[in-house]
């Protein structure tokens, strides 16, 4: 049975009976998981375990995990800064920033694949336009030129540990006030105007760059459907301008921002046609049935081929994790990430 383009969520911190014969429809390729299934790193990993030996190939697992605001995990696991404060010590020392966001997007990974977990949902690279709060602290920066520059060296450092990475939210989310959860945004800028939200995918994707996710964003300068649902986002721009030969996710499908092109069938059924390759729908388990369901889906080697490179590295677990120098390294680079940035000031000509 190969991977297929739904990833679904589970109830609690064990599989029930439901979930468990959700998980082996051949629709479903993925899990994502949430704070409800986390108790600590051992029932993590049994989870992961349990979820895993359903199928074969065995279905990939994700979380949201970027540190700050967004860490699903918390108890067991080291607490990761929002990348805000990377940004801070790359303003004061590049090259310290840089290696700050390698190390920590070392750290990020290394615990999750020890536990199981193939791939997180990071980093994220909307620019901080100071106004929207859904990003917010979420943003390495408000320079095009940093973010790519901290989102490579983050990505490097997720490779490093055996993880790939996937960049949001595609094209850009941060000039935009309402937050895709609760409604539709729109950003009503031309193509021109957002050379410098693609900046960082170019770079990016000039790296390797394994993944891509979509936004639930308005841009009727560009295209009259949100860019989830964008054949001309999705294949024309991002595949073949910006050349992404990765994965590409749509933003979850239960979201309000989703709702725009119609009830969640369709909704799956057009993300599919502009060219994502997997349909995330959480916290909307009479939905995901429905879609389960009802969608017919057209072989697409390709896509199943892109979906199983996201596999993360298996590794011996979290004691085994906290016992290398390697973990000792991130737990330094973790305490400076934290620590306030000190001003260095050069003395002047007269």
């Amino acid at each position: 049975m190969t991977l297929g383009p739904l990833m679904i969520d589970v109830a609690g911190k064990h599989l029930t009976v439901e979930d468990r014969e959700l998980l082996a429809h051949p629709l479903v390729g993925s899990v994502i998981l949430f704070t409800r299934n986390y108790e600590d790193p051992t029932q993590l990993a049994q989870l992961v375990g349990e979820i895993q030996s359903i199928r074969s190939p065995a279905l990939l697992v994700a979380v949201d995990h970027e540190g700050g605001r967004v860490q699903r995990f918390r108890p067991g696991f080291s607490l990761l800064p929002a990348v805000r404060s990377i940004g801070h010590h790359y303003d004061l020392d590049r090259g310290a920033g840089l290696d700050m966001a390698r190390h920590m997007g070392w750290l990020m990974a290394a615990e999750l694949l020890a536990c199981g977990i193939d791939f997180s949902f990071a980093p994220c690279v909307d620019l901080d336009y100071g106004v929207s709060e859904i990003i917010g602290d979420r943003a390495f920066h408000a320079r095009a030129a940093a973010v790519g520059e901290l989102a490579v060296a983050y990505m490097h450092g997720m490779r490093d540990a055996g993880m790939a990475a996937t960049a949001k939210h595609f094209p850009g989310h941060g000039a935009v006030v309402a937050d895709s959860h609760v409604a539709l945004p729109v950003d009503r800028r031309e193509l021109v105007d957002m050379e410098q939200d693609l900046a960082p995918y170019r770079l990016l994707i000039a790296n390797g760059l394994p993944a891509v996710m979509v936004a639930h964003v308005l841009y009727p300068a560009v295209d009259p459907v949100p860019a989830s649902f964008s054949r001309r986002w999705i294949g024309g721009i991002l595949r073949r301008e910006l050349r992404f030969a990765g994965v590409v996710f749509a933003d979850d499908l239960s979201m309000a921002g989703a709702e725009a092109v119609g009830g969640v069938v369709e909704r799956a059924e057009r993300a599919l046609a502009a060219g994502c390759d997997v349909l995330p729908i959480c916290n909307a388990r009479a939905s995901a049935i429905r879609v389960l369901d009802e969608l017919a889906v057209p072989a697409d080697p390709a896509s199943k081929l892109r979906l199983v490179r996201l596999r993360g590295r298996r590794q011996p677990g979290l004691e085994a994790l906290r016992a290398s120098a390697a973990w000792a390294e991130g737990q330094q680079w973790l305490a400076r990430s934290t620590a306030t940035p000190e001003l260095k000031l050069e003395a002047g000509a007269g």
